[in-house]
């Protein structure tokens, strides 16, 4: 997901360019660092809460 939502986002602010390729994969390799931690942490968090929510 992080991999796709990098590369239309490096897209639209670049276009297509040699230069695209490159700067689409350190986007993504930011934003995959910045995903992992938040899926890992602060999901079952968000999931907990919800579950507790909607049980109510």
């Amino acid at each position: 997901m992080t991999f796709l939502v990098s590369g239309v986002a490096t897209y639209r602010v670049l276009g297509w360019d040699v230069r695209m390729v490159n700067n689409w994969m350190a986007s993504w390799m930011i934003s995959w660092a910045v995903a992992a931690p938040t899926m890992y942490f602060v999901m079952p968090l968000v999931r907990r809460t919800l579950d507790r929510i909607i049980e109510k």
